[in-house]
């Protein structure tokens, strides 16, 4: 089967990370890498966490079209790397969990991209998870919530959205789609 690029988007605290790693544990799937001009934190390691670029290296990249997409958050760039995503697909499907904006951006560059958008059953049950993880002041809570309607906004220009109200269900849902993908493509 040809290999397929993914995009999981949806807002913090929906379980996109958790259902990456199953996914990722299941199938032979690729986690793209983000390349980023911030330093790294404690425990993160260059070529695993991130690609810890210089600003200089990042901008010379955005000038050779080496990125699918990139932003610029709190002073520091974030990118995905065109060459890893196109050397990781010639050998199994490649997933990249980035924001909405950045799966929209990815789409444009690269029209095959799948787009699917994570989301929560109920608002409720997203201040719940960020409330329960213990790694976020209140402010950032309050600001994470705000931009909820605005990510929850661009659904419909996602080609499928999941409702992560069960883990295990939510990661089937997936593998079908990636599965309907493949065929559709006539391999």
């Amino acid at each position: 089967m040809r290999n397929v690029l993914f995009v999981l988007s949806g807002p913090s605290g929906v379980g996109k990370g958790t259902i990456a790693k199953k996914l990722i544990e299941r199938n032979n799937i690729a986690l793209s890498i983000s390349c980023t001009t911030r330093l790294p934190r404690n425990g993160e390691i260059d070529g695993k966490d991130y690609f810890f670029i210089s600003k200089r290296q990042f901008v010379d990249k955005i000038k050779k079209n080496g990125f699918l997409e990139y932003s610029e958050h709190f002073g520091n760039f974030y990118g995905t790397p065109k060459d890893f995503v196109e050397n990781h697909l010639a050998d199994k499907d490649v997933l990249l969990e980035i924001d909405v904006d950045g799966g929209l951006n990815v789409k444009k560059n690269f029209t095959d991209a799948i787009l699917i958008m994570i989301v929560p059953p109920t608002l409720n049950d997203i201040k719940k998870r960020l409330e329960s993880r213990n790694t976020e002041s209140d402010e950032n809570i309050k600001l994470r919530m705000e931009r909820i309607d605005y990510e929850l906004g661009k659904k419909s220009e996602y080609d499928y959205v999941i409702v992560n109200d069960d883990l295990s269900d939510a990661v089937s849902e997936i593998e079908k789609i990636l599965k309907k993908e493949k065929a559709k493509k006539g391999e």
